[in-house]
């Protein structure tokens, strides 16, 4: 969707209301998650501006399946922020360039805190290196039709994020989103996002400003709206779990799996994306010990019908409980080894949206310390591990055990059809023929007759013809050059002669 009737370029608190529409509920950037059929849910529950997931801007600018792909959208996706990351001001500027007509501005993500930014030299791995991004800022805002926005990470240091925030605002940004986040809070060392830091960088600039961290519902919203005066709050990871967030409900989550899966069946992405979404929504219940089968087929499901029967089995288990049909009894929680312990209980039945709430810092870091000293208790009691018949294995051993029993279930039909091997064979032995070859024949064979017959396979990569040609065509060359060495050689060899042969000039004259 390209905006051809674009209005002249504003700036600031003209370009918040006359474009964006004073958005205070916005949907963060997020890789791979904010695709457009994700954003049409979240619009059609509340949501007032949504920003693209994170593009890269050297792929975006060089590979145009890459760019075509992103550039999903469509007149009710509106308004949208596309984001970049980057550390090349001409390279973002080209991406920038190519994607200004089908958004309302353009973003500089340097925010992102995860190793793939620190490898690839982006994200909040810029923010010591201003006069880059002073470069970055001013050239977009100074080439692009629309405005250049930023988000960022807050500084240990309170007047360092202030005069960084500055910095990008004299720069050219027109709109600026900060995490109440340092770039080391992630991971289970996220923690508790400081709202100050953001109250403090609200009365020092002039331009608009969103806040991001510590969102689970819409009550922490309006709080962090009244506490920090910034224009509006984007949420990342509470719009995951409750895409209704922002109507300050919590729904049941196969109603809002059904109602983005319809919206995948209008805007097609990857399964992948889709997997993600589901899991975000369902991850309370699929933490139940006996939603392990469900589990298991939606981490397998590689196409929509096998989600929305996921789906379905859902609804079909729970929705008796949230009727009232049938009294719930709390179930067995399956132990969240990801976060090196159990996980908080749901706040509310574990059918409904709501946020997933981490384990603190400090409780990680006791349980590292914790493990550490177990490691170097000469006394400690080893681990020891079992198979189904009660003998004991090694740790690799019963992890492979474990990977087999998370595989999902086969049909003796399927089996079967997986040992069955419908090949066809060389036309001159038992081997099975190459399915590109032209001969009909296994690789051997086609070797021999190539080299026989003075001929190539190109299915096979055995370009006998062909070399045996350039071989002989190099040959000739070099005979040719040869030739020409020669014949310069020799009249160069009779002048010099002839010139040995004549008299000496005194000769001549007497």
């Amino acid at each position: 969707m390209v905006n051809e009737n674009r209005e002249p370029k504003l700036a600031g608190y003209d370009f918040y209301h006359r474009v964006l529409g004073s958005p205070r509920y916005v949907v963060a950037p997020m890789v791979d998650q904010s695709e457009l059929a994700w954003r049409m849910l979240c619009r059609r529950y509340g949501a007032q501006l949504c920003y693209s997931p994170m593009y890269h801007a050297n792929l975006f600018a060089t590979d145009l399946k890459y760019r075509k792909d992103a550039l999903q959208t469509c007149p009710e996706d509106r308004p949208l922020i596309i984001q970049f990351c980057g550390n090349d001001p001409q390279q973002i500027l080209e991406a920038a360039l190519a994607a200004q007509d089908h958004c309302d501005a353009v973003d500089i993500n340097l925010g992102c805190p995860q190793a793939i930014a620190k490898r690839g030299h982006y994200g909040s791995f810029l923010q010591d290196e201003w006069e880059l991004l002073t470069d970055i800022v001013r050239t977009l805002h100074e080439k692009l039709s629309v405005p250049v926005t930023c988000k960022i990470r807050r500084f240990e240091d309170r007047e360092k994020t202030i005069q960084y925030a500055k910095m990008l605002e004299a720069a050219g940004c027109q709109l600026l989103t900060i995490h109440g986040r340092t770039r080391e809070q992630k991971g289970p060392l996220t923690g508790i996002a400081d709202w100050s830091y953001i109250k403090d960088v609200r009365e020092h600039i002039k331009i608009p400003m969103f806040a991001n961290g510590n969102i689970l519902g819409l009550d922490d919203v309006h709080r962090c709206l009244d506490e920090t005066g910034v224009d509006g709050v984007m949420s990342a990871e509470g719009n995951l779990h409750n895409p209704a967030i922002f109507k300050g409900i919590a729904p049941p989550v196969w109603q809002m799996a059904k109602e983005y899966l319809e919206f995948v069946d209008q805007y097609p992405c990857p399964t992948s994306y889709i997997r993600g979404h589901l899991f975000k929504l369902f991850h309370h219940i699929m933490n139940i010990r006996s939603n392990s089968q469900l589990r298991e087929q939606l981490a397998t499901g590689n196409q929509l019908a096998q989600f929305h029967a996921v789906v379905a089995k859902v609804q079909e288990k729970y929705e008796p409980y949230h009727t009232g049909m049938t009294k719930y009894e709390p179930e067995e929680m399956e132990m969240n080894m990801s976060g090196g312990g159990i996980e908080e209980l749901p706040m509310l039945q574990p059918w409904l949206c709501q946020p997933y709430i981490r384990a603190s810092p400090e409780s990680h870091r006791q349980k590292i310390a914790e493990k550490q000293r177990e490691a170097v208790d000469p006394n400690r009691i080893k681990r020891q591990y079992f198979d189904n018949a009660g003998n004991e294995i090694s740790r690799k051993r019963m992890k492979k055990l474990r990977r087999r029993q998370r595989r999902p279930i086969k049909t003796d039909a399927q089996c079967q059809l997986r040992h069955e091997r419908h090949l066809e064979y060389c036309e001159q032995c038992a081997n099975p023929l190459g399915s590109k070859c032209e001969f009909r024949l296994c690789r051997i064979c086609c070797r021999d007759k190539c080299y026989a017959d003075d001929c190539d396979c190109p299915g096979h990569g055995i370009l006998i013809k062909s070399r045996r040609a350039k071989a002989k065509q190099f040959e000739a060359h070099c005979r040719q050059e040869n030739n020409n060495d020669s014949a310069s050689i020799v009249p160069a060899a009779s002048q010099t002669t002839m010139e040995s042969d004549d008299p000496p000039l005194a000769d001549n004259v007497s």
